[in-house]
C-alpha cells in the first residue's frame, strides 16, 4: 500500500474521531516534501505519514494534539532560511519554507472520500480548502464534469471557491491563494494514479506489477494464456485482461496517463503489441529487450505495409528503463519503475548531484496513489 494509502486507512479507521489531519500546503526552496503530503495524528498510536522527513512531525503531533483537544484548525510556518533555524530544534539545512495545514480529521471526510474516488478512477478533481480565516476547514470538492460537493461559507466567498477550483482543473496547478482578501485556501488538483499496463504474464512481469502496486499504480496485466492471469499470481493488479497483442489497446483503452511495458519474450506477438500501441501511443511504451531487437521489430512492421509514425516512436523506450545495470526481474523492475517516473514528471533520470537547479519543479498536479 502507498503512503497515502496508509493515510487514508488511518482515518477511516478512525472514523476523523480523536485524530487530525497535517496537509503540507505550500512549500519555498528546498524542502523535503512537497504540497498535499499528509500525516495524521492519532489520540493513541503513532503518526501515519511523513511530511518532513520527521524533522518537523514532533512540532506538528504536538499541535495536532491541541486541534484535537478543541476543534480548531490551524495554519503552521516553518521557516528553515534564517541562519538560526537549528537553534529551534529542527535542524534540517534545507533552506526553505513550509506551511502545514492542521484541522480535525472529522471534517476531512470530503477530502478523504475524493482522494478514494481520484485513485480509482479515471478522472481528475480539485478540492479547495480554507486554510487560514474565518471558515478554516471550509471545503469544496470539484469534479472534472464541474460537480461540485460543500461549500466554503457565505456565496461570496463560496462562489470564489468554485472559480478557483475551475481555474485548477484547466490549468493543473496547485498551491496556496489569498481568497476574499482575508481568507487563505489551498487549492489542490488531484489526478489519478499512473496507469501501468503490463503486456506478458511472464514470471518477470510479476515483480513489475508488485513495485507498481506498491505506489499505488493503476496495473493492468495482459496475456493471451488465461492461466497466467489470476489472482494468486498479480494480487496487486486493478484488472487482468485475455486479449489478443494486436487488440490490446482497445481492449484496455489508452488515454495520457497510459504506461505500457511489452514483456512477453515472443518476438511475434511483441511486434503486434507494438503495431498496437504504437496506433494508440501511451505516455510511455517500454520494450523489453536489445535496440537491436526493437529495430527489428521497426523493420518487420514498415516491410508488412504499417505506417510508422516518427512521432508515435519517440515514445518507445526500448531497452526499457533506466541505465542502472540491472541484474534480475526485479532490478530490471526498479529500473523500469524509474523510468516511468522519469517520463512522468519530465524528469531526465540522471544522478541527482549532476543536476542543476531545484530538485523538484514547480508545484501542478498532485498525484493520487492511495
Amino acid at each position: 500500500m502507498s503512503e497515502l494509502g496508509d493515510v487514508l486507512a488511518a482515518l477511516e479507521a478512525s472514523g476523523g474521531r480523536g485524530a487530525a489531519l497535517a496537509t503540507v500546503v505550500a512549500v519555498e526552496g528546498s524542502t523535503y516534501r512537497r504540497a498535499g503530503a499528509r500525516l495524521v495524528v492519532l489520540a493513541d498510536g503513532e503518526p501515519v505519514g511523513n511530511i518532513s522527513g520527521g524533522c518537523l512531525e514532533g512540532d506538528v503531533v504536538a499541535t495536532a494534539r491541541e486541534v484535537v483537544a478543541d476543534g480548531q484548525a490551524r495554519l503552521l510556518h516553518f521557516d528553515l532560511t534564517a541562519d538560526d533555524e537549528a537553534l529551534w530544534g529542527w535542524g534540517l539545512g534545507c533552506n526553505g519554507a513550509i506551511a502545514v495545514f492542521v484541522e480535525p480529521a472529522e471534517g476531512a471526510q470530503a477530502l478523504v472520500a475524493a482522494l478514494r474516488a481520484t485513485a480509482a478512477g479515471d478522472q481528475p478533481s480539485a478540492v479547495v480548502t480554507v486554510a487560514e480565516g474565518a471558515a478554516a476547514g471550509a471545503r469544496i470538492v470539484m469534479s472534472a464534469d464541474g460537480r461540485v460537493e460543500g461549500r466554503l461559507g457565505p456565496d461570496h466567498l463560496d462562489a470564489a471557491g468554485r472559480r478557483l477550483a475551475l481555474e485548477a482543473l484547466a490549468t493543473g496547478t496547485s498551491g496556496l491563494v489569498t481568497v476574499d482578501g482575508d481568507h487563505r485556501a489551498f487549492v489542490e488538483v488531484l489526478r489519478p494514479p499512473t496507469r501501468l499496463v503490463v503486456c506478458g504474464a511472464g514470471g518477470d512481469a510479476v515483480p513489475l506489477v508488485e513495485l507498481a502496486a506498491e505506489l499505488g499504480w493503476q496495473v493492468v496485466v495482459v496475456d493471451h494464456r488465461p492461466s497466467l492471469l489470476s489472482a494468486q499470481r498479480f494480487p496487486g493488479a486493478a484488472r487482468r485482461v485475455r486479449a489478443e497483442p494486436l487488440r490490446v489497446a482497445e481492449e484496455v483503452g489508452v488515454d495520457e496517463r497510459t504506461c505500457v511495458v511489452v514483456m512477453s519474450h515472443n518476438f511475434p506477438r511483441d511486434r503486434d503489441y507494438l503495431q498496437a500501441f504504437l496506433a494508440r501511443p501511451p505516455a510511455y511504451l517500454g520494450m523489453l529487450g536489445p535496440r537491436a531487437r526493437l529495430e527489428r521489430l521497426v523493420d518487420d512492421l514498415q516491410a508488412a505495409g504499417v505506417a510508422v509514425d516518427s512521432g508515435a516512436l519517440d515514445r518507445v523506450y526500448g531497452p526499457a528503463g533506466l541505465d542502472l545495470g540491472a541484474e534480475g526481474p526485479q532490478e530490471v523492475a526498479w529500473a523500469i519503475i524509474a523510468e516511468i517516473l522519469a517520463v512522468r514528471r519530465g524528469a531526465g533520470g540522471g544522478s541527482l548531484r549532476e543536476r542543476t537547479g531545484a530538485i523538484h519543479g514547480p508545484a501542478s498536479l498532485i498525484d493520487v496513489t492511495a
